[in-house]
């Protein structure tokens, strides 16, 4: 991020949540806003950077761009940069739908960046980028804006006197460029350092990329599938988590684009194989003096509080709508198959992998790292939708006081219906079909999302439904591979 700006993810409360009243009221946040901006646009021109890539993430789960020259910066955060609102109804193949509060060609919207995250490439030489919040032409914000939606549940999470830590696994397969086919780009075992070994330039490029970024990376490692590697980062708030997200697997790309790569992020790109997963790590903090972490020194299973523990069955019992937004794609349920460590089962357990939600304590002496990690989610997701969603789920079961079933400690797959049924352990949806009817029955959700982004992502997912409908899985694998 640019020197002199602040370094953490965009979070509840901020000027950019200013920026949303009207022109008359919010003049001096705008001379403000701009100032910012000269400032920003003068480091960056010192550092070669003539353009800067403003970027929002659609319901379908592509990551879309408007970009503006560097001078043109300081307008953009007061003004706005135009863009349609029908991108809400744009399918993974750019076709769209039309819903009831979304579609068609009329109207327009503002793309304002939000300098906090506002990021020299490192992989894109002349380039920055910074993620945007859309908001309508009167100055407010889009109801359907996913950004806002996320942010909105880490401030309800905040006037609980709480806040959530979030991370996402970006894992993605690497191929040779120049072919739609898929062949991994190298040949080492699962989580050996053979593949290490193979590809070490363009790993190395790609840890001193993300760290020029100030990124801060965890690990990065090969993974299980073919060509298939993985990166963990550093907790953030719940809205830097998700933009961070999207800044890592763009950074993955490029520097992939540079080394003669191309990467997928497809939750399938071979049928019949393991993709790749976006798992969601998330962990729970009291923000009143003497609040610590809510997932570690309770009298609860493995440590939890009573809030800690309300809040992940919050999530657990909303599990199979938030497929709808964690799962979003056709192509994520031929991942989500039993005994594959995708977390098939709406159960949860200590450090249990074929567990929908794992949980995790960390090593001893360590009680804040103690977390949850949802399994079941996909990198076809938009970060900021299922962020949102899961403090949505969480935040529910915090007004109920809901308890936790008994932990999980096996394979389900390994059961009998039997013994799944008197544990009260049940399959999540098979389907994306299945997802939506859940997600369309949920009124927490509804209430969480608003009636038009819910009723809009419920049409995009029965589009993406229709738009591969008959279709053998293998041709669908093919036609998403690359567009993710």
């Amino acid at each position: 991020m640019i020197e002199g700006m602040l370094t953490e993810g965009a979070g509840a409360g901020d000027a950019g949540a200013e920026d949303v009243r009207e022109d008359a009221e919010s003049e001096d946040v705008g001379t403000e806003g701009a100032v910012g901006a000269a400032d920003a646009v003068a480091g960056l021109a010192a550092r070669g950077v003539v353009a800067v890539a403003l970027t929002w993430v659609d319901n379908a789960g592509l990551t879309r761009v408007k970009g503006v020259p560097l001078g043109r910066l300081p307008r953009a955060v007061i003004h706005g940069v135009g863009a349609s609102p029908s991108f809400d109804t744009f399918l993974i193949d750019d076709s769209s739908v039309v819903a009831r509060y979304a579609g068609g060609p009329v109207g327009d919207l503002r793309l304002r960046p939000d300098l906090r995250r506002l990021t020299r490439l490192c992989a894109q030489p002349g380039w920055a980028w910074a993620p945007v919040d859309r908001y309508a032409l009167t100055g407010r914000p889009h109801p359907q804006d996913a950004r806002a939606f996320a942010r909105a549940q880490a401030e309800r999470l905040g006037r609980r006197g709480l806040h959530a830590l979030a991370g996402f696994e970006i894992e993605w397969t690497v191929s040779p460029a120049g072919s739609d086919d898929f062949t991994a780009a190298c040949s080492g075992p699962a989580y050996g350092m053979t593949r290490v070994v193979e590809l070490s330039d363009y790993l190395r490029d790609l840890v001193e990329a993300l760290t020029a970024q100030e990124v801060e990376l965890l690990q990065i490692h090969p993974e299980y599938a073919a060509g298939q590697f993985e990166v963990s980062v550093a907790p953030e708030d719940p809205v830097g988590a998700a933009d961070t997200s999207v800044l890592v697997r763009q950074t993955v790309r490029g520097v992939a684009a540079r080394h003669g790569l191309r990467v997928s992020f497809a939750p399938q790109v071979l049928a019949g194989s393991v993709g790749n997963g976006g798992h969601l790590h998330l962990s729970l903090h009291g923000s009143v003096p003497g609040g610590g972490p809510l997932m570690a020194g309770g009298s609860g299973p493995f440590g939890l509080t009573a809030g800690g523990e309300a809040f992940v069955a919050g999530v657990l019992r909303h599990l199979p709508a938030l497929m709808a937004l964690g799962a979003p794609s056709v192509t994520s349920y031929l991942r989500l198959v039993p005994s594959n460590w995708a977390g098939a089962y709406a159960c949860w357990g200590l450090e249990n992998r074929e567990a929908a939600i794992r949980m995790i304590t960390g090593a001893a002496g360590e009680p804040g790292a103690a977390n949850v990690e949802v399994k079941c989610f996909d990198l076809a997701a938009n970060p900021y939708l299922l962020v949102g969603g899961v403090l949505a789920a969480g935040i529910d079961g915090l007004s109920a006081a809901a308890a936790l079933p008994e932990p999980f400690d096996a394979d389900p797959a390994s059961c009998t219906s039997a013994e799944l049924a008197r544990l009260g352990v049940r399959r999540l949806p098979a389907d994306l079909g299945e997802a939506v009817a859940a997600f369309g029955a949920d009124e927490v959700l509804r209430a969480a999302l608003g009636v038009e982004l819910h009723d809009t992502i419920g049409a995009v997912r029965r589009g993406e439904i229709e738009l591969f409908a008959g279709l053998d899985p293998g041709v669908v694998v093919d036609r998403v591979r690359w567009r993710y």
